[in-house]
């Protein structure tokens, strides 16, 4: 598997998880105990990170340009035995366009031998990378169980189109994200 790509409900720990990789990936290849129950992974002359950063009140240009620079110098970096680890990168920009972006920048980097993690919320690049015929790609989801409430693990499954937002809407506003419509009496 040279692409992982993790979706699912908001909240549900799928960037926590990418944290914890590199880290475990660093020590693997130091020879130093990893802290988990199992951890199998191969060794990578480099370990590289990309997402999306806070706005930086001195920018010259915008978000998606400052995303665009930052890869671009990073994919002058990386090596074919790399790993590069994407949370919701390109989200900067619209559904469409972040989606067409990450595509690919992901196709050039698995072509060239690079192994890439990705968290994203981009169903459009989820899902045209799980309908491609491929062995290489793999796919986890963060749990969610019917009544909302996260589970914290991944599990495998297919992209879904919503990331749950409105369960979150609805923790913080104490309401429902969809509210009855409001009837009125006609003529009043």
């Amino acid at each position: 598997m040279s692409l992982l790509v993790i979706t699912g409900a908001n909240e549900g720990g799928k960037s926590t998880f990418l944290r914890s990789v590199g880290p475990a990936q660093l020590m693997t290849q130091s020879g130093v105990f990893v802290s988990a129950e199992s951890f199998t992974a191969d060794v990578r002359d480099r370990l590289i990170t990309h997402g999306r950063r806070e706005e930086d009140p001195e920018m010259v240009s915008g978000k998606l340009d400052e995303e665009l620079a930052r890869m671009s110098a990073i994919a002058d970096r990386l090596t074919p035995d790399g790993m590069i680890l994407l949370n919701e990168s390109f989200a900067a920009t619209d559904e469409r366009a972040g989606s067409e972006i990450a595509r690919q920048v992901i196709r050039a980097l698995t072509e060239s031998g690079v192994k890439i993690l990705c968290v994203t919320h981009l169903f459009a690049l989820a899902h045209s990378i799980h309908e491609q015929p491929q062995d290489h790609a793999f796919f986890l989801r963060a749990q969610r169980l019917p009544d909302g409430r996260r589970t914290f693990r991944l599990i495998k499954g297919d992209p879904l189109p919503t990331s749950h937002g409105e369960d979150l809407y609805e923790q913080v506003f104490d309401t429902p994200a969809r509210p009855e419509p409001v009837r009125t009496t006609p003529g009043i």
